[in-house]
């Protein structure tokens, strides 16, 4: 049997003839048309039997859904951070510092102040007559008059119960009849690294603004100078924005409690979401003496002090500091009639010890001063005096950082 191409082939098979171009066509587009009808008609008809996993709306969008779904679907956007926000937000202030503007003796008769800075306070109490804010001793510092903005954007003139710039926290009191929320204060020893937060306050004066972030860090230290005081002082550190108005404003814990006082910020050039409040759990045993007290009276020694480790080696040469003594705060002045003048202490000691804490560093040494110590303790100090090992023993007395 042989294989024969097209062209030699012998078949008897006749020939199918080919259709006519514009016969094809024609029925090729009357074919679509109809298809496309069909669609038109029966895809609502298959969608709304489930059949097909999405439906046409009669706006032309087409919506991808399940086979239950229905045309309108309203998402449920409440979580535990919008409940956490709705609960402490009305019990965030603005907290408006006013002072009189220009030195001239016309301005200095005026009784006009206007708005000097702007900040965020926290109400924390209320009673039959009075309710009860805390915000940063800066919020306030310098004013002449205070007014608190409160939810509802209705003022009200604010007192100044109590200052302490040391730890930057004051308490102001208002007309209870205005407010209608109080915020819960919570635990913030309680505090884990990564654990949600939010910080509600009025940054730049857009009041009641909300960011979110989480616990940075729950128990850092950062150096703090009061004037000529410097010490280490505990913050939360979180990386929820905070700006300038967020000060004395309420960092919030996922269960609605007000766990830190909103107070600064690392702002450099490189630097993004570091930010510090103050630990309430720290800050409630000073607002407590500024309701009750008006001030916060801290131990005080009298003395002008400096590290030993910041001494050029011939001036520690001449105090006759013996060798093996690296760390301990010498003494540059004492004040006359002070506890420490009365307890016998010399400029040119070298204090090493107190209470019978080796002194590592002036901060170090200051921190415990201010967090342990009040006045009226004894301190017993181990010191050299030219060479030569003493030990003494007074009263502190008492000072108000204001």
């Amino acid at each position: 049997m042989g294989f024969y191409d097209d062209e030699h082939s012998h078949s008897e098979e006749p020939r199918r003839e080919k259709p006519r171009r514009g016969l094809w066509f024609l029925s090729g587009l009357v074919g679509a048309i109809v298809g496309v009808v069909v669609m038109l008609f029966l895809t609502p008809v298959l969608s709304n039997l489930g059949i097909l996993p999405y439906n046409v709306n009669t706006q032309g969008q087409t919506n991808v859904t399940g086979p239950t779904t229905t045309k309108n679907v309203k998402v449920d956007v409440n979580s535990a951070v919008t409940n956490a926000v709705a609960d402490v937000s009305p019990a965030v202030v603005g907290v408006i510092n006013e002072q009189k503007q220009g030195q001239d003796f016309f301005s200095n008769l005026s009784d006009k102040y206007s708005e000097a800075a702007l900040g965020s306070g926290i109400v924390y109490k209320k009673d039959n007559k009075y309710a009860y804010v805390v915000t940063n001793n800066h919020v306030v510092q310098g004013a002449g008059k205070v007014q608190v903005q409160l939810d509802n954007n209705t003022k009200v003139n604010a007192q100044i119960l109590g200052k302490d710039a040391l730890y930057d926290l004051a308490v102001l009191r208002i007309p209870a009849d205005k407010v209608k929320k109080v915020a819960q204060f919570g635990d913030s020893s309680d505090l884990k690294r990564g654990e949600p937060v939010v910080a509600i306050g009025n940054p730049l004066g857009f009041s009641g603004s909300v960011t979110e972030g989480i616990v940075s860090s729950n128990n850092r230290v950062i150096p703090s100078t009061h004037g000529n005081v410097s010490y280490q002082a505990p913050v939360i550190q979180t990386d929820a924005a905070i700006n300038p108005g967020n000060s004395g404003g309420a960092l919030v814990n996922i269960e609605g409690q007000v766990i830190g006082i909103n107070s600064s910020k690392i702002s450099e050039q490189d630097v993004e979401g570091i930010g510090f409040a103050i630990p309430i759990n720290v800050a409630k045993p000073v607002i407590n003496q500024l309701e009750t007290n008006g001030k916060v009276e801290r131990a005080y020694l009298g003395l002008q002090i400096m590290d030993l480790s910041m001494m050029p080696a011939s001036e520690t040469q001449k105090l006759k500091v013996p060798a093996g003594v690296k760390n301990g705060l010498v003494v540059a002045q004492v004040s006359n009639g002070s506890p420490a003048d009365k307890g016998g202490i010399e400029a040119g000691d070298v204090i090493t010890e107190v209470n019978g804490k080796k002194i590592t560093s002036y901060i170090d040494f200051s921190t415990y001063l201010y967090t342990k110590l009040k006045p009226g303790d004894t301190v017993n100090m181990k010191l050299y005096r030219f060479g030569k090992e003493k030990n003494v023993s007074f009263k502190l007395g008492g000072k108000v950082f204001s």
